[in-house]
């Protein structure tokens, strides 16, 4: 069989996908001019490079929230990104769009993500208010344009305009994110819900019987119960949440199908330009959607045990931030010349946001102290019903 060269798959490529999503081909290409690979189209190039950052890798150790250990079944921010990758890639694949691009943009764009979780992530903005802010898809992008050091000419890992687009926007203001990026959007909203539901239940935070009046799990409970009345409780559990991610999966096809055959864009550019999204979900969903989001944040995100080990973990960045800031000299050596560029409250956040949960851990061990506050967050194996495994958004 005769090699396949990047522009055999180019040709593959524009003949199995839409006219309107995005081609390798058509890539409006990179910030520093690089030749093409003789084998892998630009996006499948930029998958690989996100696959193989440092950033990568340390989503595995960055929870959701402060106690990554205390169990082998939580979840990671590794874990999470790797389902809303897969999910992506059914659904570009189901509307005919480009599940590279779509797969590089999903890969991508938690890698500025800070250690333990959301409540950190405002704790950073709050600090660096008179500095820029925080965002962690804007630091998704400062890691891939700057922050990861690979390359002899440059910094970052120099990926294509759609990709980068994906992760924050670059384009005018009036245009929509890229299909690709609104797949991944809609694949991020069901993996959370279906994530953040079972890891509640499985907590113990909440009570199935507290679900019973949120219509897309009671749905969804029913359906199973037709089929499996006598399944035990964790089985149902597990086999509802599963059951929700299909369901949520097929309303998200099927209404993207019929948004763009109505609309009916000729290129991907059209399709950006056309005034509103066109991949999402059905009002109906969306507003079941929001139900569930709205339960979740009163009984979940603002749980008592889980909004008091999100405040230690932010006291635990904080001190951090204010540490480093004073003494600058103890970031890394490539920082120096960020610090001379940017100042050193910028240095100092995007060294923090690199941090795992772990390395965040010893630095305020080794720097800060507080002992008992530390024993509240260092992982360690626990009774799960007694501490929150959860993974808020």
């Amino acid at each position: 069989m005769p090699i396949r060269t990047r522009k055999d798959w180019e040709k593959k490529e524009a003949l199995s996908i839409a006219p309107y999503a995005s081609k390798s081909r058509e890539s409006l290409g990179r910030k520093h001019s690089e030749e093409s690979h003789d084998f892998r189209p630009e996006f499948q190039r930029d998958r690989e490079r996100i696959v193989h950052s440092n950033a990568f890798r340390t989503l595995e150790y960055k929870t959701q929230i402060p106690i990554n250990g205390t169990g082998d079944h939580v979840r990671t921010r590794l874990t999470h990104t790797i389902v809303v990758a897969s999910l992506s890639r059914s659904l570009c694949r189901s509307l005919g769009l480009n599940e590279d691009l779509a797969e590089a943009i999903a890969l991508a764009r938690d890698l500025g993500h800070p250690p333990f979780g959301h409540p950190v992530e405002h704790t950073l903005d709050q600090l660096m208010q008179d500095s820029g802010g925080f965002g962690r898809r804007r630091q998704s992008l400062r890691v891939v344009e700057q922050l990861e050091i690979k390359y002899p000419e440059f910094n970052g890992l120099n990926l294509t305009h759609e990709v980068r687009e994906g992760l924050s926007p670059l384009s005018r203001p009036d245009t929509q994110p890229s299909l690709e990026s609104q797949a991944v959007d809609l694949a991020d909203e069901i993996a959370h819900c279906c994530h953040d539901l079972e890891d509640a239940l499985e907590s113990g935070l909440i009570e199935p019987t507290a679900l019973l009046g949120i219509e897309l799990w009671k749905e969804t409970e029913s359906s199973v119960r037709k089929n499996y009345a006598r399944l035990d409780p964790e089985r149902t559990r597990c086999f509802v949440a599963r059951c929700l991610a299909d369901h949520l999966m097929e309303d998200a096809t099927r209404s993207s199908a019929a948004n763009l055959a109505e609309v009916a864009p000729s290129t991907a550019a059209d399709a950006q330009t056309a005034g509103r999204r066109l991949v999402t979900f059905t009002l109906p969903m969306r507003v079941k959607i929001q139900n569930l989001r709205t339960f979740l944040s009163e009984n979940l995100y603002h749980h008592p045990g889980v909004r008091e080990v999100n405040q230690r973990a932010c006291q635990v960045l904080q001190g951090l931030f204010e540490f480093y800031h004073a003494h600058p000299h103890l970031i890394a050596e490539r920082a120096v010349l960020r610090i001379k560029k940017e100042g050193v409250s910028r240095a100092v956040c995007d060294f923090l946001s690199g941090l795992t949960d772990r390395t965040a851990l010893q630095q305020y061990a080794r720097h800060v102290g507080a002992d008992g506050l530390l024993r509240e967050l260092t992982p360690h194996r626990a009774d799960p019903s007694a501490l929150p495994n959860l993974h808020l958004v």
